[in-house]
């Protein structure tokens, strides 16, 4: 069996598909186990991947009233369950990361751009620069 590492931006779609798949259960109150669902979309573990979803759920309160407060119009709950994973690690990401600033927002651009439509990236982007900004002050 070849194993071949995955880069960052591929891990980080692993990241929202898990999260994704997440938003969906806790929605319908189904009991799930968190490293399963990891092991379904990841063959080798990955401390990026598991380190990215724990800190998510710690802190998806926070992240929620982050994006809630730079939101125009909008709230985290109306947003598709996909956006809602893009937004909430792109926000983790700016917070509680080391990443550069300008690669959160980027990686979360570009995510956008894949699974969403360019409406919901341009208010990914402006809600994940605000943010930036701010922290920047």
């Amino acid at each position: 069996m070849v194993m071949f590492m995955k880069n960052r931006s591929e891990l980080r779609e692993i990241i929202i598909t898990v999260l994704y798949q997440i938003y969906l259960l806790n929605e319908t109150d189904i009991k799930y186990d968190v490293n399963a669902l990891i092991k379904e979309q990841l063959e080798v573990e990955n401390s990026f991947v598991n380190e990215s979803i724990e800190g998510v759920i710690a802190h998806q309160e926070e992240i929620t009233t982050l994006a809630n407060h730079y939101l125009k119009d909008w709230t985290m709950d109306r947003l598709n369950k996909v956006d809602q994973a893009i937004l909430s690690l792109g926000i983790y990401e700016l917070q509680y990361t080391d990443t550069p600033s300008v690669v959160s927002i980027n990686e979360a651009i570009e995510l956008s751009k894949k699974y969403s439509d360019e409406a919901v990236t341009k208010m990914i982007n402006g809600v994940l620069d605000k943010i930036y900004h701010e922290e920047e002050k």
